[in-house]
């Protein structure tokens, strides 16, 4: 019994001090000025894109996927005590760099492809606002041959790039709301998925043609996207030793 009480008693104060950390967070990025222009000029278009897919901004959960040749950016959504996702809206990437396939090096000009999570936000970007996708990860690390994978890739507003994902200031603005309000609900790491197109048969087949260096990166990438695909659940991935991801069971 004095087991379960202390256990109690912990399990309490990490709720409390998470609750009082998430309120702290999302109070802090409401004090720049152009996250109050965020929520002054879009806030109610938010309201209304969440009302639509009947979410609401104070329980949400957010997924993103990014498709390099389609240019654009989903936004996936759903309740905390819901398992699958919807889709909430989609986003025009208005600036693209680099071709299809991952990034590996330092100054390749390339923009990502796999799995990641929004790891940062700032709302004094020199792109208005943006928030940061913890690339490198370990895949890319390992797979990089240089020994610099680079960094500082962002979803952000501007429409201008070299790596990352502009989506211009109007819909960094709706985003960046989203994404703290999620963030402040304890959705500490957002989801990222990169894929260089939507991967169906053809396109797989197109893409596999044009760069067959590729192919085993992307044969492996697909299981993600399928299993997003079938399940609208966000599959529960881990990077293996050869720097290859592996939904775990």
């Amino acid at each position: 019994m004095l087991v379960m009480k202390s256990f109690l008693i912990i399990s309490l104060l990490v709720f409390n001090i998470n609750s009082m950390f998430s309120q702290s967070f999302l109070e802090n990025q409401k004090n720049y000025e152009r996250v109050k222009t965020a929520y002054k000029e879009k806030l109610s278009n938010v309201e209304m894109l969440l009302m639509a897919s009947k979410l609401d901004l104070k329980d949400l959960q957010l997924l993103f996927r990014i498709f390099k040749q389609e240019k654009t950016l989903e936004v996936w959504g759903k309740k905390k005590a819901d398992s699958s996702f919807k889709l909430i809206t989609t986003y025009p990437l208005c600036s693209t760099s680099g071709k299809p396939g991952p990034k590996r090096r330092q100054g390749d000009e390339q923009m990502p492809e796999g799995v990641y999570k929004i790891s940062q936000f700032n709302p004094t970007s020199n792109f208005y606002l943006s928030m940061r996708v913890d690339y490198p990860n370990a895949a890319d690390i390992k797979n990089c041959k240089t020994g610099n994978p680079g960094n500082d890739i962002f979803i952000h507003g501007n429409c201008v790039t070299i790596g990352c994902f502009p989506i211009g200031d109007d819909a960094i603005k709706e985003l960046y709301i989203m994404a703290i309000e999620a963030s402040a609900q304890s959705q500490y790491r957002i989801p990222v998925y990169i894929f260089p197109a939507k991967m169906n048969a053809e396109n797989m087949q197109s893409l596999i043609s044009l760069y067959p260096e590729h192919k085993a990166f992307w044969e492996n990438l697909k299981t993600i996207y399928d299993s997003f695909e079938k399940s609208k659940k966000n599959p529960l991935v881990r990077i293996t030793a050869q720097g290859t991801y592996e939904i775990a069971n």
